[in-house]
């Protein structure tokens, strides 16, 4: 098994995509079927993950991030959809997304947020890479520029001062 600089190995990186794949796709169903969070995790973790969904065998993910972003976004929407409309453009809305684009949107924000070990361009790449799977227009482009200004808004708060030396 690969091991990046960071320490973690490929395989772990494969686990949290494939979470976030499976956190999108389950969020998706959240929405549509107007079904609580926990009974499609349970769904998932039960039944789903031994399917092939978009190309991709869910088999082997982490199933802790999964968990979270499937809880979590739909608690924290309302601030995650806030977060996004003040990122886009003052022509654009957070109703005129595409479904699946302001979920993969709001679990991007969420991960910025709410996860600030996750190191920035790897939430970005992630996201961007999410949403190419699904959009061949210019919505990566999209999940590219909302999430490069959100993390930089966010991070910074969190990030030490130039001047500290840390």
């Amino acid at each position: 098994m690969t091991t990046s600089g960071s320490g973690r190995t490929a395989g772990s990186l494969d686990r949290r995509r494939q979470a976030r794949l499976a956190a999108v796709q389950a969020l998706y169903q959240v929405e549509l079927g107007e079904v609580s969070p926990r009974s499609v995790i349970t769904e998932f973790l039960n039944h789903r993950l031994d399917e092939e969904i978009d190309g991709v065998r869910l088999g082997r993910i982490d199933r802790s991030l999964f968990g979270e972003l499937v809880e979590q976004v739909p608690r924290q929407r309302r601030d995650l959809q806030d977060m996004i409309a003040g990122a886009l453009d003052e022509d654009w809305s957070v109703d005129r997304l595409e479904r699946l684009l302001r979920i993969i949107l709001e679990c991007g924000v969420y991960e910025l947020a709410e996860r600030p070990a996750v190191p920035l361009n790897i939430v970005i790449a992630e996201y961007v890479e999410l949403a190419r799977a699904f959009f061949d227009s210019r919505e990566p482009a999209m999940v590219n520029a909302v999430l490069d200004h959100l993390g930089r808004i966010l991070r910074a708060e969190a990030a030490p001062s130039a001047g500290s030396g840390a």
